[in-house]
């Protein structure tokens, strides 16, 4: 994997930068902890495959009318548990949604965030209730001039709506910011469709790289600054 892939992202200076928060920033546990809350119900040998489908019912999930994340946790975890036959246990989906605040970011998170915070204003726009967000933020090691959610914007990520919403409250265009995720099918995708100006694709091992929907690939955050030249 090329760590900066085009040498014209070197010379796009954004005037921000936004983020996916979670998978991206924060390092994202949902698919850790359903493992083990199936564990008793599945077979050790499905558990990977339930994973999948638990992420495809949450993708799935954010494509329809807008709902509360909570909602959106129980009604992916009760999908899963009909695909494979087993109870739905509701308490598993909100032991998800309440350990969401407590998780903390990716190692190289903080280094990378702190050394273009001062320069470039940094936004987050995140699947996430208000509720939720503040206290991961807070770990994140840099000041965000914006944070955004999907319950801000009635409307998850990828649809277009969550993303025209932050462009409304930062007055500007995409085609003057950078956008910054480890996922394609909840950013990148939208992101190439709207015109961002650049689209860095972090590759943290969730999903496989696509030459078509990113400029630059980088291995971790701690690569961001050199792609804006600090």
């Amino acid at each position: 994997m090329t760590t900066i892939s085009t040498t014209a992202a070197l010379a796009f200076r954004p005037q921000y930068i936004s983020f996916d928060c979670y998978g991206t920033l924060i390092r994202f546990r949902m698919s850790e902890m359903a493992r083990a809350f199936f564990a008793d119900r599945i077979p050790a040998e499905k558990l990977d495959h339930m994973a999948f489908v638990f992420s495809s019912y949450r993708f799935d999930e954010t494509m329809g009318p807008w709902q509360p994340y909570r909602e959106l946790l129980r009604n992916a975890v009760r999908r899963t548990a009909k695909a494979f036959g087993v109870e739905y246990r509701e308490a598993d989906a909100d032991a998800l949604y309440d350990a969401v605040p407590t998780w903390g970011p990716h190692d190289d998170v903080p280094g990378g965030l702190s050394k273009i915070a001062d320069k470039i204003p940094l936004v987050i726009l995140s699947n996430a209730m208000n509720e939720q967000i503040d206290r991961n933020v807070a770990l994140l090691g840099a000041p965000f001039h914006r944070v955004y959610t999907a319950e801000s914007a009635q409307a998850y990520k990828p649809r277009m709506q969550a993303f025209e919403y932050m462009f409304d409250q930062l007055g500007c265009g995409p085609e003057v910011m950078m956008h910054v995720s480890s996922s394609f099918r909840y950013d990148q995708n939208t992101a190439t469709d709207l015109g961002f100006g650049c689209r860095v694709f972090v590759g943290r091992g969730h999903e496989p790289s696509n030459n078509h929907y990113r400029d630059v690939e980088i291995p971790h955050i701690g690569c961001l600054p050199a792609v804006v030249g600090l």
